[in-house]
């Protein structure tokens, strides 16, 4: 039996590849014409590396370099103008149904332009008439900043009863911020303390009130009523069939709640005439049902 290594003894391997040759496009030799590809170049310098093959038409031109020493700078075109900018302007909130160029940027929702509409009196919240604000602010159930104050201030009649509304501002920097619009009715005689909120927010400073309960199970569920005492003043509010419609028919997104002889409504939002005209509404509802008895 024969092993490689007896094969190679006895010239197997030579005499079989005596005559063969690398291809050429493998090898170091040019090759035939017949070995090489239709269309490449068959005279090339004697040693020189095999350019690849490419199909005809795919060189690129030669590329002569500068040989001034200086590169020229494309420079602007004579007929090229700038495109024109568009002016900017103050991005300032407008009041439905008011054109845009009329709208004041100090006035932005139309709060002053309606309160002269209907005769309401306008202040900076900072006149002695405008001292129990800063208490009702002050007591709001927002949780506001100590130096958060009135301003905006509106005043007159509506819904059959007296109104003042103001926004709430905070100060940033050397400005202020409006974070909240207040409402609220000044009332006679004493009403106990009470605060109305939906169900689906977070109530601070409840501790030592009393949860009211309601006789609908539907307002139970969106709105509580905490109050300082349970009795027949405060029950009557979630009682009072005109308190539950106008509660339920909203968007729960106000609190309701009595402090400095004031029966109040707030909204995080900046006053505006209808915000004014839906908390009247509410109050008007919650003072008639305190009222009642």
């Amino acid at each position: 039996m024969s092993s490689p290594r007896d094969r190679d003894r006895d010239g197997f391997d030579d005499a079989a590849g005596s005559g063969w040759q690398e291809p050429a496009h493998l090898g170091e030799g040019a090759g035939t014409p017949e070995d090489l590809p239709a269309g490449a170049p068959e005279d090339r310098p004697a040693g020189a590396a095999e350019p690849g093959w490419q199909p005809p038409g795919w060189e690129l031109p030669t590329v002569e370099p500068e040989r001034s020493g200086t590169t020229a700078v494309p420079g602007p075109d004579p007929a090229w103008t700038p495109p024109a900018t568009e002016e900017r302007r103050p991005d300032v909130r407008g009041v439905p149904g008011v054109p845009a160029q009329l709208v004041d940027p100090d006035d932005p929702y139309g709060l002053r332009r309606w309160a002269e509409q209907v005769g309401w009196r306008t202040s900076d919240g900072a006149g002695p008439e405008d001292a129990a604000l800063a208490e009702l602010v002050r007591t709001a159930p927002v949780r506001p900043g100590k130096e958060d104050r009135p301003g905006h201030v509106l005043r007159g009649r509506g819904n059959g009863l007296d109104l003042v509304a103001c926004d709430v501002l905070s100060p940033v920097g050397r400005g202020f911020v409006v974070t909240h619009a207040i409402t609220a009715a000044p009332v006679l005689g004493a009403v106990p303390g009470f605060r109305l909120s939906p169900a689906r927010i977070w109530r601070h400073r409840a501790g030592g009130l009393v949860q009211v309960p309601s006789p609908d199970p539907e307002f139970e569920r969106r709105w509580v009523l905490l109050a300082a005492e349970d009795g027949p003043q405060v029950r009557r509010v979630v009682e009072d069939p005109v308190v539950r419609q106008a509660l339920l028919g909203s968007d729960d997104g106000d609190e309701l709640w009595s402090a400095a002889g004031f029966v109040a409504a707030v909204r995080p939002d900046a006053h505006r005439p209808l915000l004014v005209e839906h908390h009247a509404r509410l109050l008007a509802a919650v003072v008639g049902a305190l009222a009642r008895g």
